[in-house]
């Protein structure tokens, strides 16, 4: 069960939000709030921000932040401090669609509707000389569905189900990952692969 709070200034907003994710058996609403200082960061796994104005940076947050918004550009200094996890949504998402980005996120994965975020996603960080070429060794077909899959936020047991594989062989495919990308976590993993342009979002 993901524990979610809801936040935002405009009531009726919240109430319709609540609504919405309501229903979903996965996601537990534990509060609401108009501001982001507001969040009891102990019960709060995502926070869920729809038309928030931020005044203060929120990197020193526990949980991760599904931004709910059609300017990327009110949240785009934010997306840069080091937020555990993030995602992008439009205001006008559905409630399939935001189970799915709070889902991702409580999984430690960055998410985002493409028209949104791709300007901001699909910008390398570090300088020139990205690109899977870059790598020391080439990821396989299989570890690149691996990655795709992880980015889309399904867990080891769904991904070893879709690609009729067995768990372990899918914490398998992920250490070889980890070990070519150099990095040690899912959410790097997948910084990395964008940061490569290995993910399709």
């Amino acid at each position: 069960m993901i524990r979610v709070t809801i936040v935002s200034p405009n009531h009726a907003l919240r109430v319709g939000l609540r609504e919405m994710l309501g229903g979903h058996e996965n996601i537990q609403i534990v509060g609401e709030a108009a501001r982001l200082s507001d969040v009891n960061e102990k019960e709060t796994e995502v926070a869920v921000l729809a038309s928030v104005s931020l005044t203060r940076n929120v990197d020193d947050r526990d949980f991760g932040i599904l931004f709910l918004t059609d300017d990327i550009e009110s949240v785009r200094p934010m997306l840069t401090v080091g937020i555990r996890a993030w995602g992008v949504l439009s205001l006008e998402a559905g409630g399939d669609e935001l189970a799915a980005g709070i889902a991702a996120v409580a999984e430690g994965l960055w998410v985002g509707a493409p028209s949104l975020v791709e300007g901001v996603m699909r910008l390398p960080k570090g300088g020139d000389g990205l690109g899977e070429e870059s790598l020391p060794e080439p990821l396989t077909a299989r570890e690149k569905e691996v990655l795709q899959h992880m980015a889309e936020g399904l867990a080891n047991k769904q991904i070893a189900l879709l690609l009729n594989i067995s768990e372990h062989t899918v914490k398998f495919h992920l250490s070889a990952l980890y070990a070519k990308l150099g990095v040690a976590s899912r959410t790097e993993a997948v910084k990395r692969g964008i940061e490569l342009g290995l993910l399709s979002l």
